[in-house]
């Protein structure tokens, strides 16, 4: 039987200093895309991907467009590999969410590119103005986590697999929910080395400012479906696709609930564009028996054609 595609791509926190180099010397598509990406935003974001520093790629208002553009370039060349293989739907993890979007042909790439750069620099801003950091609680149960997150005044952020739950807010409130996290039966729990408290209430005046220019996107109907991360649910119209969009940024990322609704959709092959290969590590956390292959440089999006 034809396997059901499943595309996942990747969120902050998996670019890496040099990515797509090395697809855009040997692709077309790549090179074309990348070109394209430096033309809309009227600067050389592709410097900054090759060459960083990392602290430079690393500024949200930086590596959030990076990440949109290598995802996409990554299916590009897959889909000219491969062939126009059949979706059977996709999501993204927080940033993400908006590389599935253009995927699916909710938005084009320049528009999409303008909306994601724009997030970025929300984000940036936003956490420029308050004192918020986030942790990783592993191996504790999620009803506990989040009495955790109530007791000390934070925010669940991300719910990424069993066993592995983020927290986001006042870095003193973070900090002190680390100190106490083994009194809630959580088996460790660590600081991230992030620059604000995504996914939180800090994240206020993005969330409103992004609000506003998502109004302004034009939309169309969907290729595929693309699974939201607040709600782990398909979004259909262009009100719920504007709303969702907007409630990630200071809305949990339920993205446990995402893989399962792709599951539940036929999905039996998935596919992760972007570097890292974390997404790969969570689905199998999650769902063992689901094949699962990772792309990001020219080895990977040939194997995965093949595979195809």
């Amino acid at each position: 039987m034809p396997k059901k595609v499943a595309l996942l791509f990747a969120g902050q926190g998996a670019q890496t200093v040099g990515m797509g180099r090395d697809l855009v010397e040997q692709f077309p598509t790549a090179a074309e895309l990348i070109q394209n990406a430096d033309d809309v935003l009227g600067r050389k974001l592709s410097e900054v991907a090759w060459n960083g520093p990392i602290e430079d790629l690393t500024k949200t208002s930086n590596c959030q467009p990076a990440l949109f553009v290598h995802g996409l370039a990554c299916l590009a060349i897959l889909r000219e590999l491969a062939g126009n293989f059949p979706i059977g739907g996709a999501a993204g993890l927080s940033l993400g969410e908006m590389t599935a979007h253009a995927a699916a042909g909710t938005f084009d790439f320049a528009t999409g590119l303008r909306l994601v750069q724009r997030r970025g620099e929300l984000m940036d801003e936003a956490c420029a103005m308050t004192n918020g950091t986030m942790a990783a609680m592993i191996g504790g149960a999620e009803n506990d986590v989040r009495q955790l997150a109530a007791d000390e005044d934070v925010d669940v952020a991300n719910i990424n697999a069993p066993g592995q739950i983020v927290i986001s807010g006042e870095r003193a409130k973070v900090e002190a929910a680390v100190g106490v996290a083994r009194e809630y039966g959580i088996r460790r729990a660590t600081l991230l080395n992030v620059a604000g408290a995504y996914h939180s209430r800090l994240m206020e005046s993005a969330y409103e400012q992004l609000g506003a220019a998502l109004q302004h996107v034009p939309m169309q109907p969907l290729r595929f479906p693309v699974i939201s991360n607040v709600t782990g649910a398909e979004v259909r119209t262009p009100i719920e696709i504007r709303r969702t969009l907007q409630d990630q940024v200071t809305g949990t990322v339920r993205w446990l609930d995402c893989i399962e609704r792709l599951v539940k959709l036929g999905c039996d092959y998935f596919i992760e564009l972007g570097p890292g290969g974390v997404l790969a590590g969570l689905l199998r956390r999650t769902r063992r028996d689901i094949h699962v292959v990772s792309v990001s440089d020219v080895d990977s999006v040939r194997k995965c054609a093949e595979g195809l």
